[in-house]
């Protein structure tokens, strides 16, 4: 990693500069001051989701998913889980494939629950079906 981060807050959308040696001692905007990790997955849309895919310097992890999805629906608060467990390093986010199908459509996503780890803006992993919280972290541990 370089010296400095850049990090989209997940409240006002500002990209942060944050010095790497910061970035576990609960950084806060520089715009709205508030937390830039909140331990809890980001809601992504298509507002919101190419500037945090692509201005993040962390790793960008995305559950995409549907409300009427049994399996999604019990994944979810794995995945919340997973978020304290993950953050500074990774940043979690949420994608209804409902809402947001352009989205979904881009990435090839056929089945939901679907992870997929980005880095750099691009696709790094996939993984579909529900898995726990446990499964989650040890499955992005053996991304990178």
């Amino acid at each position: 990693m370089s010296e400095n981060l850049h990090l989209v807050c997940p409240h006002c959308s500002a990209t942060n500069r944050l010095p790497t040696a910061r970035l576990r001692q609960d950084p806060k905007c520089g715009q709205c001051h508030q937390a830039l990790f909140a331990g809890h997955p980001l809601q992504l849309n298509s507002q919101n989701f190419d500037k945090h895919l692509t201005r993040n310097d962390v790793p960008l992890l995305v559950d995409f998913w549907a409300d009427w999805c049994g399996p999604c629906k019990m994944m979810a608060p794995a995945f919340a889980q997973a978020a304290k467990l993950l953050e500074p390093d990774i940043r979690l986010g949420k994608l209804d494939t409902e809402t947001e199908a352009a989205i979904a459509g881009r990435y090839n996503i056929r089945s939901i629950p679907t992870l997929i780890l980005f880095k750099g803006g691009r696709e790094w992993a996939r993984q579909a079906g529900a898995m726990s919280a446990q499964d989650i972290v040890r499955w992005v541990q053996t991304q990178y």
